[in-house]
């Protein structure tokens, strides 16, 4: 793959990241606000009793522009980078074409980047979580996400070397064996939070952690179906149309 290629897929990435971020924030918006407004509306509450801090900036600007600021240029970058991981994976990953490479990047990403770390350390909204633990609650949420990708990046290279003994169905058994094992690992020794107040609504938290999830998967599978769309349209050549034979010359 030439540069003018690589280039014009991390273009095509790009505004495939931004399509599908706008639409995610769309989710966020109308999903998932409410749920924040509920939860910060209880941390006012009791911050009432025990005395509340001045607000920076106001719930106004985090709903729409903050909000709107973050998932596009999430959405943009996240775009650019699956683009030159699709770059790469092109062909080395199976005998898929674009659409097909680029779905299956997306759903690995969506797994990877974020499933495998929420199950560990799932979303919380205002009000739950004790400030002195988020430093650490936030290297250990990235930590996992590394660990993630690194170990699903390991599998699909051991599954590939696997498949001319085993066999291409048997390997893939094995690697993705091998991967739930190890994040089996990784979370019983990671250490775990259990911040939650016992005043706060159950119902709520599952709410809010279910709308953050909902616009991960709106911001994956709307790119991967865009990109792939783009792609197949740059990559695959043209199929010129038939045209009827001439006549032939009369002598």
């Amino acid at each position: 793959m030439n540069s003018i290629s690589v280039r014009a897929l991390l273009v095509r990435g790009m505004l495939a990241g931004l399509i599908a971020g706008a639409l995610a924030l769309a989710v966020a918006y109308f999903l998932g606000e409410s749920q924040v407004d509920a939860a910060i509306a209880l941390e006012e509450a009791h911050s009432h009793d025990h005395g509340g801090g001045e607000e920076l900036v106001s719930r106004t600007m985090q709903a729409t522009g903050g909000l709107a600021t973050g998932v596009l240029v999430f959405g943009v970058a996240v775009g650019g980078i699956a683009a030159l991981v699709f770059c790469y994976a092109l062909g080395r990953i199976g005998n898929f074409g674009p659409r097909a490479t680029a779905a299956l990047i997306a759903g690995a990403a969506l797994l990877t980047v974020y499933v495998v770390p929420f199950l560990k350390y799932p979303a919380n909204p205002p009000a739950v979580g004790n400030p002195d633990t988020i430093g650490k609650r936030t290297a250990l949420f990235f930590l996992m996400v590394a660990l993630s990708v690194l170990l699903a990046v390991a599998a699909v290279i051991i599954g590939r070397r696997l498949a001319p003994r085993l066999g291409n169905w048997n390997a893939t058994i094995a690697a993705v064996a091998g991967f739930v094992l190890l994040i089996g690992l990784a979370y019983a020794f990671l250490p775990s939070f259990d911040e939650v107040g016992k005043d706060f609504p159950a119902g709520l938290l599952w709410e809010f952690r279910l709308s953050t999830l909902a616009v991960q998967a709106t911001l994956w599978s709307v790119f991967g179906i865009v990109f792939g769309y783009l792609t197949e349209r740059l990559l695959t050549p043209a199929v010129p149309a038939a045209t009827p034979r001439t006549a032939s010359a009369v002598n």
